[in-house]
């Protein structure tokens, strides 16, 4: 049975992705996420979808995170990603990185991400940024893509409210 969908309420934005989303991670922000100017340094947003990313394939596999360093032969590699920033984030609030798989290719799946931030002393709740990844399934030993595993399309497609593939 699928994940309730949801969507994070913030004021509309027309750059916001619509739809909403099966996957819902929070990430608090630390001062060493902050720089100079007192708000998120851009590069963090990445580790914010990444941290989420590593969360969604656990729920939805039921398996932690094949990595090749640690001895898996197979896992996935994040090929391209794309950020948009549209409200800055800082010290002491709790992001909500909202996330779902958007489509499965023969040896890529492409995933987007929603990053929120709720009511705090800094604002209203507000859009934070938004992201667009692609992953290919790796084979770590021969070093090069292979097709996305069927426990992963068929876990997918169930989390997602797909129909089997």
């Amino acid at each position: 049975m699928p994940e309730p969908r949801s969507r994070i309420d913030v004021p509309p934005d027309s750059r916001d992705i619509a739809g909403d989303f099966a996957h819902r991670h929070e990430v608090e922000v630390r001062l060493s996420d902050t720089d100079a100017m007192g708000h998120v340094n851009n590069a963090r947003y990445l580790t914010y979808v990444e941290i989420a990313r590593v969360a969604y394939y656990e729920q939805v596999t039921g398996n932690p995170l094949p990595i090749g360093a640690h001895g898996a032969e197979e896992g996935m590699i994040l090929a391209e990603i794309r950020m948009t920033y549209r409200s800055p984030a800082f010290y002491g609030e709790t992001l909500t990185v909202e996330s779902r798989v958007e489509r499965i290719g023969r040896s890529s799946f492409g995933m987007a991400h929603r990053i929120t931030a709720p009511e705090s002393r800094y604002g209203p709740a507000r859009l934070i940024a938004l992201a667009d990844s692609v992953l290919v399934s790796y084979d770590y030993p021969d070093e090069q893509p292979i097709p996305v595993p069927d426990e992963w399309r068929t876990a997918i497609a169930a989390y997602e409210g797909w129909p089997a593939p």
